[in-house]
């Protein structure tokens, strides 16, 4: 027997899948993973239940892509920082633009990670959390090459103080508009950083 011959990806599937994806966060992020089922994440992406297994197996595996979509662009952005600039100050900084960006604009998907990362079978967990060493190591790298004096194990504790600080942004609503969010954010990680 032959296996099936490759899905053609189209711009309306993939479309369809970051729509699946985004309601996934925005439930689960609201009720928790085990509240929200696949009909509804279906109709807030607004496809029907069957459409939604085109493009996933079961909730789980949408759980693990949404999670893969973000820890993979976070580490494509930092290398891609670390690569474009020979100056580390310049690349310190924009690693924690970009990390600022994206706390404030994904909080939801920060909150779901935090409250269902434990959901995810074993080797998912495992792929995810080595890519999220290695873009905290490359966070680890730059700062110390901005500050070639200071301690690996310093500038350890100093990136995930940073992580903590911009991530938290999801624990709470500070009722302040998007842009001072964020503008303060970055502030509070480039002193974290002195």
């Amino acid at each position: 027997m032959t296996a099936a011959p490759p899905r053609r990806v189209t711009a309306r599937g993939l479309a369809t899948r970051e729509a699946l994806l985004d309601a996934t966060a925005d439930l689960v992020a609201e009720r928790g993973f085990h509240s929200v089922g696949i009909l509804e994440i279906g109709a807030t992406a607004g496809v029907s239940g069957s459409a939604l297994y085109r493009h996933f197996a079961n909730k789980q595996e949408l759980l693990v892509a949404l999670f893969d979509r973000v820890v993979d662009a976070l580490l494509a952005g930092a290398r891609a920082v670390a690569a474009t600039t020979d100056d580390p100050a310049i690349a310190l900084d924009a690693l924690i633009e970009r990390h600022v960006a994206f706390a404030v604009r994904d909080r939801s998907i920060i909150a779901v990670y935090d409250q269902e990362a434990h959901n995810l079978p074993d080797a998912h967990r495992a792929r995810l959390r080595r890519n999220q060493r290695a873009y905290a190591d490359v966070w680890v790298a730059t700062l110390l090459a901005a500050d070639p004096d200071r301690d690996r194990r310093d500038a350890e504790l100093a990136v995930h103080a940073i992580f903590g600080l911009l991530n938290s942004v999801a624990d709470h609503d500070p009722r302040l508009p998007d842009a001072l969010v964020a503008t303060r954010l970055s502030s509070m990680a480039r002193a974290a950083v002195r």
